[in-house]
């Protein structure tokens, strides 16, 4: 067996060749995120948000589309990240997480959106395990591009059920 052939088992031991794709990367401080493109709707500057009374604090609120309003939700008050005044670079990406029976629109803020990149099995690593008590279901794995290490999300796993039905309820 050569190493090519010994890494394509590996990566299929591990369940990392449905992981391979196209991600869209974007950043938080210092730390490279990514999100399936296929995910992604659009990508918007940041714009007026209205605050919705009475939510968890990293629901920002809501905003109005092009007609139809979409809750926003501050990815760096999620994973419990300092806070941060927004910049020029801070924008919304407006994403589709699947749910039971459909899917819900919803945009997370982030501090720079990078690039499209493709990521190949083989250049996953499987999540780290940091315990039990350390939730860890929300990211796929962690990609390694050159020298860089990009957190591998799932976006339909972020928010847990209960906390996309309070975001339902909000909207509507």
């Amino acid at each position: 067996m050569n190493s090519e052939t010994i890494s394509s088992h590996r990566n299929a031991d591990l369940g990392l060749e449905d992981k391979a794709g196209k991600y869209l990367t974007f950043k938080m401080g210092k730390e490279e995120y990514g999100i399936e493109i296929m995910k992604v709707f659009e990508i918007i500057g940041l714009m007026e948000i209205t605050p919705v009374p009475r939510t968890p604090k990293f629901i920002r609120g809501v905003i109005n589309l092009r007609g139809k309003i979409i809750p926003v939700v501050d990815l760096r008050l999620k994973f419990e990240l300092p806070r941060r005044e927004d910049s020029e670079r801070t924008c919304i990406i407006v994403v589709q997480i699947a749910r039971a029976a459909n899917y819900m629109t919803m945009g997370i803020i982030v501090d720079d959106v990078c690039e499209v990149i493709y990521i190949s099995a083989n250049q996953i690593e499987p999540t780290p395990s940091f315990g039990e008590n350390v939730n860890t279901e929300f990211i796929k794995g962690v990609g390694q591009i050159n020298q860089n290490v990009i957190m591998l999300l799932d976006i339909d796993k972020i928010l847990t059920g209960g906390e996309v039905d309070l975001i339902e309820k909000t909207v509507n």
